[in-house]
């Protein structure tokens, strides 16, 4: 649990490239059909028992040759469960990165840091950033001049978010600019008050759920 609700000064992101990558595949990986175990309905469930029942008994009273057929009965049900998880989780990754091979992390996340006001989520970054207004996630935003410059989403301007076990993300718009900001959990060990962070999102956005297509870095 976080010292303060609000933090007093912005805490360092310090997101890694590993990091980014990873925060997208568990956004990617929580959109897509569930594979693990959990996920075997009800119904394949009895269907693969029944199978394996049949598969035991006909081992147990027929000899010969005709046991192959209830050896490959047993074989299917642990192919399919194979498939079913491991298979369907390698798929998904594949096809994530397929779709990230080329995507690298915006350079400003390298040296954002994070701050959470009562009037929105706070980004600040040092004053030697020449390019940081041609970013297009960065325009329509008021930058406050000082050692760092600093903006605010308002909590107002959030669209939509998601967490992970990990992450959460925010997508919003301001003044028709369009992006997303990537929140670590690891930043709770910082002070930085996660459960406000959601708190606030929950006000405005009450369902959580976003495209990973959507988290993409603006052009």
């Amino acid at each position: 649990m976080a010292l303060y609700p609000y933090t007093l000064q912005p805490v360092a992101l310090n997101l890694t490239e590993a990091e980014f990558h990873q925060a997208q595949y568990e956004l990617f990986s929580s959109a897509s059909p569930s594979f693990g175990l959990k996920s075997i309905k009800m119904k394949e469930w009895i269907i693969m028992a029944v199978v394996v029942v049949l598969a035991i008994a006909g081992l147990v009273f027929v000899t010969g040759y005709s046991t192959i057929i209830f050896w490959l009965m047993l074989v299917s049900v642990v192919v399919y469960l194979l498939v079913r998880t491991l298979g369907f989780k390698w798929y998904v990754k594949r096809e994530f990165e397929k779709q990230v091979a080329d995507q690298e992390m915006p350079d400003e996340m390298r040296q954002m840091k994070l701050g959470v006001q009562k009037h929105g989520l706070v980004m600040a970054m040092p004053v030697n950033q020449p390019d940081l207004m041609k970013n297009s996630q960065m325009r329509g935003m008021q930058m406050r001049a000082s050692n760092t410059q600093q903006a605010v989403i308002p909590w107002s301007a959030v669209k939509s978010w998601d967490e992970t076990d990990d992450y959460i993300f925010i997508m919003f718009e301001m003044k028709g600019q369009q992006g997303s900001q990537i929140v670590p959990k690891r930043l709770q060990a910082q002070k930085f008050p996660i459960d406000t962070v959601r708190q606030h999102l929950e006000e405005f956005v009450a369902v959580k759920g976003l495209n990973p297509e959507n988290l993409q870095p603006p052009a």
